[in-house]
């Protein structure tokens, strides 16, 4: 498909909207300067001249600044539609063609996104956003009015946000969460998107002692930098790839440094991925004792499981789980993920009862999501019906609501299955608060490993930034071979948080 813009620079947010509609879809932009002849199978001339028709396409116009009307025209998919809206203002025009935009597709697809026009991963922060600066019912209204979001997702929307709200109000401008990366897994799963070696192969088996080693000076390196910038360590949470791909003595080894490293603050809120339960042993809980942990299995299911690539069964995640509680773990996630190869909406079902019988204080249901670099992008079918989908979110909801679980944060990923939600739900009392701080971008993220991204987070100056506070980046290398042979370079790129604060 091609997205003509004439006019106009909003190419980002319409081809993401583009995307929800059709998620196969290979759009290719066109910037154009002007239309010659009517939008409806008419001529427009590109930026260096010659002629291109609107046929099988999507094009997206505006007129000139002194005229402030819009117009879309889809054609080439058995429709063709030319409706204009006349704008107030030059402030409304983005969101104007985007709602044009979104009709034609609509009429042309017959799929009505549960999540309207917002396209973003993080919609729970702009009703946070919303909520302050209107209250909370004007922004559950600007939600469904202004940005089409169906009620319900409105409403989850809302009830994530007041979760949320509380802890977020304790956040200082000091304070941030320390993310240490374990880019190695035993098999990859065919979903998985993520840096991540399988340690199946003897080359990934090398890497991961010296890989450690850096990693070890990373984290104490790091520690000094905050500790001279006066920062406060709020929480830890060791992600991967899978950690428990390490042995018990090198995750109590890694445990050790944190902990010597940054002091009475790794104790706040320590959270390691146990994740896979083909990794997860007594010798290696023994080394976690006292952290919050999560054991994913994904589902309960061993054909999807084998579908997916696991390696595991499920009663081996339930026999896990058995485990860590007799070992007196009292803070435990499971994750599970709609729309896995081969499930359904009533095994998917059965998989949320399963978990929620179990009682973990924390429960993620996730969308799955067809990645670029996955295994599974290559086969798996991006139109599989969005009623399905919804099905299984919407069973979850109500078997976890009843069970007492309520939804805490929330995210979307790019090439969710029906531009569906991520969203995690805890029992009273158990809140995870890196998720909360990591998602709604409330405070800065320091982070260790290959493939980890830092993100410094500044104190919000309303007169000065309507947006928000201001967000910089710091990006490790992402494979570990480069991670290790660059380790200095990697150091020097550390300068900038130190420049951050205190230029700030």
């Amino acid at each position: 498909m091609k997205l003509f813009c004439v006019g106009h620079s909003f190419r980002y947010e319409l081809e993401n909207l583009i995307r929800v509609f059709l998620p196969g879809e290979k759009v290719v932009v066109c910037r154009l300067f002007r239309l010659v002849r009517g939008a409806r199978g008419g001529v427009l001339r590109p930026r260096r001249g010659g002629r291109i028709t609107a046929s099988s396409c999507l094009t997206v116009l505006t007129a000139a600044a002194q005229r402030p009307v819009i117009r879309a025209v889809i054609s080439g998919r058995n429709t063709a539609a030319t409706p204009t809206y006349t704008l107030s203002s030059a402030a409304e025009a983005e969101l104007a063609i985007a709602k044009l935009v979104y009709v034609l597709l609509r009429e042309t697809t017959g799929y009505t996104p549960p999540w309207g026009l917002l396209t973003g991963v993080r919609p729970s922060k702009l009703m946070l956003k919303l909520r302050r600066e209107m209250g909370s019912i004007a922004a559950y209204r600007d939600f469904t009015n202004r940005l089409w979001v169906t009620p319900a997702k409105a409403a989850l929307a809302a009830a994530v946000a007041a979760a949320e709200e509380p802890l977020i109000e304790m956040t200082r401008a000091n304070t941030f969460s320390l993310y240490v990366g374990i880019p190695f897994c035993p098999t990859r799963c065919s979903y998985c998107s993520f840096v991540s070696h399988s340690i199946g192969t003897p080359e990934a088996k090398k890497l991961i002692a010296p890989y450690l080693e850096k990693l070890e000076e990373e984290i104490c390196r790091t520690a000094e930098i905050a500790d001279r910038l006066g920062l406060q360590l709020a929480s830890v949470y060791i992600g991967g790839g899978t950690p428990t791909t390490l042995s018990a003595e090198q995750l109590e080894r890694l445990l050790k440094q944190i902990t010597a490293c940054f002091g009475a603050g790794a104790e706040n809120e320590f959270t390691v991925e146990a994740g896979r339960p083909d990794t997860i042993t007594r010798e290696k809980l023994d080394a976690l004792r006292g952290k919050r942990i999560s054991i994913n299995p994904q589902t309960m299911h061993d054909s999807v499981l084998e579908a997916i690539g696991r390696k595991h069964t499920a009663v081996l995640a339930v026999e896990c789980y058995h485990m860590a509680r007799e070992m007196g773990f009292t803070q435990i996630n499971m994750d599970l993920i709609a729309g896995l190869p081969t499930d359904t909406a009533e095994g998917f079902a059965d998989s949320v009862r399963q978990v929620a019988a179990l009682r973990p204080e924390n429960v993620t249901v996730h969308t799955l999501a067809l990645k670029r670099s996955s295994v599974l992008k290559a086969t798996a079918d991006p139109f599989r019906g969005a009623q399905e989908i919804a099905a299984m979110l919407q069973s979850a909801e109500e078997t976890l609501s009843a069970a007492g679980y309520r939804p805490y944060y929330m995210y979307r990923q790019s090439a969710s299955l029906g531009n569906f939600e991520n969203i995690g739900r805890t029992l009273p009392g158990h809140i995870c608060r890196y998720n909360i701080d990591m998602m709604e971008e409330t405070h800065t993220i320091l982070a260790c490993g290959a493939g980890a991204v830092t993100k410094l987070v500044g104190q919000t100056h309303a007169e000065d930034e309507p947006s928000g506070p201001p967000l910089l980046r710091v990006f490790n290398y992402k494979y570990p071979y480069e991670y290790i042979s660059r380790f200095g370079e990697l150091m020097e790129r550390k300068k900038q948080i130190t420049d951050f604060y205190l230029t700030r």
